[in-house]
């Protein structure tokens, strides 16, 4: 048997996707959870051979969540079901050891093939987007990323700054140079073509 943690938080998506891969004979889901800390807990406690998250949920985010799986180095295997076709979020989701990565509006049979397949070490990538991933790099680095993310959420760099426990200059210095690398005006031109091209 596969066993399975769903973490999704739209609770009516998770069902569905629960009730799927139930009607499968070599696959169990063994929970589910609603947001990224919640689905690093139910990790440690249940222990599945394949964890399935969307990318976007409260707290920790599915490719932060698959970051934390690589560094922990804990034996499950990650894949990414999300509505965000964007070549960005592939490359980051590859680059913290996901072995797939598959669109919401793809067959349901296929997820289920994908985690056999990854389960037994393999990829399964959307091959179009896993085309597109490579044409564009993404230029910030993580802290960039992070800083950026918050100023898009409407924080004020002294807010940005307790919350990451940095100095208001940092935080500026690290806006300065995400709006330098995008090539844009201000910062929230800037989240938006981050979050555009799926680097956010």
């Amino acid at each position: 048997m596969i066993r399975v943690l769903l973490a999704e938080d739209q609770a009516l998506v998770r069902g569905a996707l629960s009730a799927l891969l139930r009607l499968e004979s070599d696959i169990d889901v063994v929970g589910g959870a609603a947001d990224g800390e919640e689905a690093w807990r139910a990790l440690q406690q249940h222990k599945p051979d394949v964890l399935v998250t969307d990318i976007e949920m409260p707290g920790l985010t599915g490719l932060e969540l698959a970051q934390r799986v690589q560094r922990h180095e804990l034996a499950c295997k990650v894949v990414i079901v999300t509505t965000f076709a964007r070549p960005g979020f592939l490359r980051r989701a590859l680059e913290a050891g996901v072995g797939g990565y598959l669109l919401k509006d793809a067959p349901a049979e296929q997820l289920a093939e994908a985690l056999r397949k990854v389960h037994r070490g393999g990829r399964a990538i959307d091959p179009q987007l896993a085309v597109e991933a490579w044409s564009d790099a993404d230029p910030l680095n993580d802290r960039e990323r992070q800083v950026l993310r918050l100023a898009g959420e409407g924080l004020s760099a002294g807010d940005i700054a307790d919350r990451l426990g940095l100095s208001q200059g940092t935080v500026r210095n690290y806006l300065s140079e995400a709006i330098g690398k995008l090539g844009v005006g201000n910062r929230i031109e800037a989240y938006r073509l981050a979050r555009q091209k799926g680097w956010l």
